[in-house]
């Protein structure tokens, strides 16, 4: 007698992807790799910001997060806060209908539980409570898969993330502090863990013709304002972050340095541009990236990284060029100490650009001692990943045979 042939498993994958970040990107390729490589068979598709890049980078169908398309542009006139209201109850129906298509939503890393940049509760904080109301009402298991959380101050944010997460089937999270910060907010953590980033499983890119000069140090911009809570005080925070940097860029001009500027977001790009344009040397050179594989290709070209984005970082780290934060929340201070470069995280809301040069002066003294410490760093998290995805398919997948193919898997992308 034959056996029924069992139906594929139907996996979704939820968030801000395809939306111009190429670290909210990174996490969501790390996890189909893990999906390809461990359960082939899944038909996967996703509910994300921009359906169109996903669908063409990723060749996965994918539907678009909102159903009002300028659900992130502030809304001032009648007819537009007509319209976004309108769309939040739509939304509430068109994610029950998506979340009841899938055995399985996989929420791929990102800071979902946190407001360290700014926020409002009925963007994405809603949309991701929709998500694990759903799941738990159709029976859909939902994972937040090595999330970032932090403190949240605002009453309305704090509640929609705090009941997402208590509804969510399985919570991981990208370090020890952000578990501590659901934890704070009366969400039971006792049988959740904590794992490296997601983006520390991407396979590094094999080395191809040098893009950079000797000596080259590439500085990763941000178009910082301050978080959640520095809304009144934004254009003052912008205003000191790209002043410090720009003369720390003049700098390493004056010293002979070429510089390569990078990018983690389409919005940095305007900072980019303010620091072409008041330096203006031709040692100071921009990069065209498009995803995190780009990003470490520079990185991995360059003797030393100064960078502002997480998952900017996390790049120059992973290929095991030394590094400086220029630090604009906990995370980033929490990653550093992780890798062991704890000494080297400068506050971006404070850029001191000879204080920053003094830094890197260290950095660059120690450079062959801090190179040895991540190659050891990053052996552990591939070792740490390895155990993640081998849990995650434990929680979600409790049918599929167990194999040592996770394991394989991110131990020869960390290789």
């Amino acid at each position: 007698m034959t056996s029924a042939k069992r139906n594929p498993v139907r996996v979704g994958v939820f968030g801000l992807l395809g939306s111009g970040n190429l670290g909210n990107d990174g996490s969501l390729e790390a996890v189909l790799g893990y999906l390809r490589a461990e359960h082939p068979d899944a038909v996967v598709d996703a509910l994300c910001g921009g359906p169109e890049s996903i669908t063409q980078r990723y060749r996965i169908p994918a539907t678009r997060l909102h159903w009002y398309r300028g659900e992130y542009r502030t809304a001032s006139r009648a007819g537009a806060i007509a319209a976004k209201g309108l769309g939040k109850l739509v939304d509430a129906f068109r994610t029950a209908a998506w979340v009841r298509r899938h055995d399985v939503v996989i929420v791929p890393g990102m800071g979902v539980l946190e407001a360290t940049l700014p926020l409002r509760p009925w963007g994405f904080p809603y949309a991701l409570f929709l998500l694990c109301a759903s799941g738990r009402l159709f029976g859909t298991r939902v994972a937040l898969v090595s999330v970032g959380a932090g403190a949240i101050s605002g009453r309305p944010t704090r509640a929609l993330v705090s009941w997402a997460a208590r509804l969510a089937t399985y919570r991981s999270y990208r370090d020890a502090q952000s578990r501590d910060a659901l934890r704070a907010m009366g969400v039971d953590t006792t049988r959740d863990e904590v794992y490296p980033d997601l983006a520390f499983a991407l396979p590094v890119p094999q080395p191809g013709e040098r893009p950079n000069p000797p000596g080259a140090v590439c500085v990763g911009v941000m178009d910082f304002h301050g978080g959640n809570d520095d809304r009144a005080r934004a254009d003052e925070i912008h205003r000191r972050y790209l002043d410090g940097t720009t003369r720390f860029v003049r700098a390493l001009v004056d010293d002979g340095r070429p510089v390569r500027l990078l990018t983690g977001d389409n919005v940095d790009t305007s900072v980019v541009t303010a620091i072409l344009e008041a330096v203006d040397s031709p040692l100071v050179t921009a990069a065209e990236t498009t995803s995190l594989a780009d990003l470490m290709q520079e990185m991995a070209a360059a003797d030393t990284v100064v960078a502002t984005r997480y998952h900017n970082l996390i790049c120059a780290l992973k290929v095991g060029t030394p590094t400086l934060a220029l630090s604009y929340a906990a995370k980033s201070d929490t990653l550093m100490a992780q890798m062991g470069l704890d000494a080297y995280c400068h506050p971006a809301r404070e850029v001191d650009a000879d204080g920053l040069l003094k830094q890197f002066r260290e950095v660059e003294q120690r450079s062959a001692e801090l190179r040895r410490t991540l190659v050891e760093r990053n052996q552990a998290a591939a070792q740490r990943l390895a155990d993640q995805f081998t849990a995650l398919t434990a929680a979600l997948f409790p049918a599929a045979p167990a194999t040592d193919r996770t394991r394989a898997h991110v131990t020869q992308e960390a290789s």
